[in-house]
């Protein structure tokens, strides 16, 4: 559950985008954090990956400047994620580990510990200095309701999974819009799961909504709605996490002769044939 920034597009806070070149210097930029979620460096384009296709993120990589030597804060979610949000080292970072909030909070059912109210994110900076300020992704800093709720560390609209854990899912029941629950699928499937027997089929494997989707339009929406005015957009994405589950129509893009034995689940990759 690695956050590898040094493959963030290596634009981090460097991606300005101004309505009209005739600007001043002084104008203030909008921000897209882009964060790939467990990406090693060299499973990119732009670092001499050739297998699968990054297109999208090999231009991005042409335009500005990559890293080598940049990592993440910790080699886990929640704490590598305190470590961005706040710029503190695990030496002095509050979260330590992915502990669930409801080890002490029982309220919680879902969600890791809540960083603190007393917690300086850069998003509060950014909001403070007038900024609109979205995150559309994996959160897990502390549950709805909490002191590490997204709304309540910085960001005027959150999207997406609060929980790091339900983010093992690709096809959840469910996504946070800030305090409220977004329903996306009837027939659920679980973040980790084995099929001992039978034939696996991958519609087995498929629900109706692949949460990525409703998270990219979210975030493009929001694009849209603060066009006019400075924003900063966190997109701390999920994949390629495990469960390592793309839609069908991504499978299928490439070659059937990767194709082996199926797959019948376990060490946290969902079965696929």
């Amino acid at each position: 559950m690695k956050i590898f920034c040094r493959v963030l597009l290596c634009n981090l806070l460097c991606i300005g985008i101004t309505s009209s070149a005739s600007q001043s210097v002084a104008a203030r930029l909008n921000v897209v954090l882009i964060v790939a979620d467990d990406l090693g460096w060299g499973e990119l384009g732009c670092y001499g990956q050739q297998k699968i296709p990054t297109p999208n993120i090999d231009r991005l990589a042409t335009s500005g400047p990559r890293f080598t030597p940049f990592y993440s804060g910790a080699p886990v979610c929640a704490p590598s994620r305190c470590v961005l949000m706040t710029g503190l080292h695990l030496g002095h970072a509050e979260i330590r580990g992915n502990r669930q909030a409801k080890t002490a909070f029982p309220e919680f059912d879902e969600g890791q510990f809540p960083i603190r109210s007393e917690a300086i994110t850069f998003p509060e900076l950014l909001q403070q200095a007038g900024y609109a300020t979205g995150a559309m992704g994996k959160w897990g800093l502390g549950p709805v309701g909490s002191t590490g709720d997204p709304n309540n560390q910085g960001f005027d609209l959150f999207f997406g999974y609060n929980c790091q854990a339900v983010a093992h899912s690709f096809y959840p029941e469910s996504l946070w819009r800030n305090a409220d629950k977004v329903h996306l699928n009837d027939h659920p499937i679980p973040g980790h799961k084995k099929q001992p027997e039978g034939e696996v089929r991958m519609e087995d494997w498929i629900a109706e909504t692949y949460a990525s989707r409703p998270i990219v339009a979210e975030a493009e929406q929001f694009i849209h709605d603060h066009a006019e005015k400075p924003f900063f957009l966190y997109c701390p994405f999920t994949e390629p996490h495990v469960a390592m589950h793309p839609p069908v129509e991504t499978v299928n893009q490439f070659p059937e002769s990767w194709d082996d034995t199926p797959y019948r689940g376990g060490n946290a990759y969902l079965p696929h044939p």
